[in-house]
């Protein structure tokens, strides 16, 4: 039988499997009684198959070299780039929060112009909770349903001075009760603005590549059961990485329409390679 330790601590969860009982056994008694570590056992079915995709370390090791090779617009203007970095930190967390609120449907180069926009006008939220309605929805233009983004951000700025001190939620559970914050934006903002890995950001990008590679036991519907199914497998470690790596992978080379399969290093071990982009003549 396979003893899985599962160690919950606010947060985060982290889960060791039996190879790592060791490592968690050296943990002095100092530091268990500083965090207030709860263990719990579980035992696993020994006839379940635990689902782990195939080569899936190779086709990762991959991305990241086409990733090295290949700038992406989500790395000049990604949430984390939009933060003004003259501004304290309180106002930082706020505007990639925000910047997050807006980059649904959106692309990055127009969230970023938008972000720009609203550093004229003043992006902090005691600005943006007393900003009119109007203005902020001519500010936030051409962003995708800006007319509801603006009443979420006024909302949400609202919110954060009053319950936060101006500052954002500091938890999971916080950040989906604002107006318009779903659990990809949730997890990407605990990642970035509190440094925090809560879950990983599953975005269209991140659904359309662990579906095609075929990262899931079953072919998922939605980001948030893509979400899950990732994060039955893939290693913790690797939960805070996979959103940038594989937005920028899905911007660049495995794209919506017509994907990029001639040049792709991982062309030959991709389940779903050349079928929506046939082979080019020689």
């Amino acid at each position: 039988m396979l003893r899985t330790i599962i160690v919950t601590h606010k947060t985060s969860r982290k889960f060791y499997t039996s190879n790592r009982i060791t490592n968690y056994a050296k943990m002095s008694k100092s530091a268990t009684r500083k965090k207030h570590l709860t263990v719990a056992y579980e035992e696993e079915d020994s006839k379940k198959t635990k689902f782990i995709p195939k080569n899936w370390q190779n086709v990762l090791d991959n991305v990241r070299q086409m990733r090295n090779d290949n700038d992406a617009p989500v790395d000049s203007m990604g949430c984390e780039k939009i933060a003004d970095q003259s501004a304290d930190e309180k106002t930082k967390r706020f505007q990639i929060l925000i910047a997050l609120l807006l980059s649904s449907q959106t692309k990055d180069a127009i969230t970023f112009g938008a972000c720009e926009k609203l550093k004229t006008f003043g992006f902090t939220p005691v600005h943006l909770a007393k900003a009119n309605l109007s203005e902020m929805e001519d500010i936030l233009k051409p962003v995708g349903f800006y007319k509801t983004k603006a009443k979420n951000v006024q909302k949400t700025s609202q919110i954060c001075v009053d319950e936060y001190q101006g500052d954002i939620p500091g938890t999971l559970d916080g950040l989906l009760k604002l107006p318009g914050v779903g659990p990809k934006m949730a997890h990407i903002c605990m990642s970035v603005a509190w440094n925090i890995v809560s879950g990983i950001g599953v975005d269209i990008h991140v659904h359309r590549i662990a579906n095609r590679l075929q990262w899931t036991s079953k072919l998922t519907k939605d980001p948030e059961k893509t979400r899950m199914e990732l994060e039955s497998w893939l290693p913790f470690e690797l939960w805070g990485e996979v959103n940038l790596l594989l937005v920028g992978f899905g911007q660049t080379i495995c794209l919506p329409k017509s994907p990029k399969c001639d040049v792709c290093l991982n062309n030959k071990l991709c389940p779903s390679a050349f079928k929506e982009s046939p082979k080019k003549k020689k």
